[in-house]
């Protein structure tokens, strides 16, 4: 199924943390630019989510409260994402006391990546098929003060 215009500005974000992703693991490939040192990868991580994850969460949080109270079996979705999230952040939040910054990295991002593939494989499509009208009335904008 093609993705619905009004989500896809969270899929363009969710290419952008796929590679975060890849860039965080441990066994990741040098790419041109990136140096793979734990500093600058934790240095990375923080901007990219500062700049990223943070309102991309809002906006998600802000999707999920309008698809939520529809369809029970989305909503079990739409809990368990949330759920993520929670723990994303508090993983996030962790590697700032963390004693092996490589391996908290590599955590975060392997829970990232299943996430993400998730919503969009998964929930992103259900939404789109479930409540039709709901996303094409979705104003991401509204979820996040102006």
């Amino acid at each position: 199924m093609q993705r619905h215009p009004k989500l896809i500005p969270l899929s363009h974000e969710h290419k952008t943390l796929l590679f975060v992703c890849r860039y965080l693991k441990k066994d990741a490939a040098p790419y041109e630019g990136f140096p793979l040192d734990a500093a600058s990868k934790m240095k990375y991580m923080v901007k990219v989510f500062q700049e990223t994850m943070v309102p991309h969460i809002q906006k998600e949080d802000h999707l999920f409260e309008q698809c939520r109270g529809s369809v029970p079996e989305l909503d079990v979705m739409i809990d368990e994402l949330a759920e993520e999230h929670r723990i994303i952040s508090g993983m996030y939040s962790a590697l700032v006391d963390s004693s092996d910054l490589v391996e908290g990295m590599d955590q975060l991002a392997r829970a990232l990546e299943a996430h993400i593939r998730k919503e969009e494989r998964t929930v992103f499509e259900k939404m789109q098929e479930l409540l039709p009208d709901v996303i094409a009335n979705l104003r991401l904008d509204e979820g996040k003060e102006e």
